[in-house]
């Protein structure tokens, strides 16, 4: 086997777990909702655990660089997703009338275009000392350094936003 071949195979095994990672997240969440708490925990353990797989897996692949070089490529990442990746999404989604999947893909691409700002903000003053933070819209993934009255992607009230 070559050294490719088990970078590759690391890359799979770290796509892998990152997936199952958010499924057993999603299944954790409908078991609690079901009222069967027990599962739910379960799911989330399994979860931790996936994520623990995962980042080892992105670890010894060597993906994981300077926080300089990590912002970069963060840049280029939801750069992409917004650019390219999620127009056609929405466009795929409109075609074949499936108005949630339009939904989610359009909450996505705005909120990408969001994190990329931001991640290119914080690389451009990634030596200033002033701790800065963060506010999530739990419903479209909008990242806020302040809380908005109403989020100005989904229009999720502002008390609704978690803080980093």
């Amino acid at each position: 086997m070559s050294e490719n071949k088990t970078l590759e195979n690391l890359m799979a095994a770290f796509a892998g777990e990152s997936q199952a990672n958010r499924k057993y997240l999603a299944y954790a969440a409908k078991a609690e909702a079901d009222g069967n708490i027990n599962a739910a925990k379960l799911f989330r353990a399994a979860s931790d655990a996936e994520t623990i797989h995962a980042l080892k897996h992105f670890e010894v692949a060597g993906k994981v660089g300077s926080t300089s070089d990590n912002l970069k490529d963060a840049v280029a990442g939801e750069t992409h997703e917004f650019e390219a990746m999620y127009p056609g999404f929405v466009e795929t989604a409109e075609a074949e009338g499936n108005s949630d999947a339009v939904r989610s893909f359009i909450y996505a691409m705005k909120a990408e275009e969001v994190h990329a700002s931001l991640y290119q903000e914080a690389l451009d003053s990634l030596d200033a000392s002033e701790e800065i933070y963060y506010y999530l819209c739990p419903i479209c993934g909008n990242i806020e350094k302040t809380i908005p009255e109403k989020c100005s992607i989904c229009g999720a009230s502002g008390t609704k936003f978690i803080q980093y």
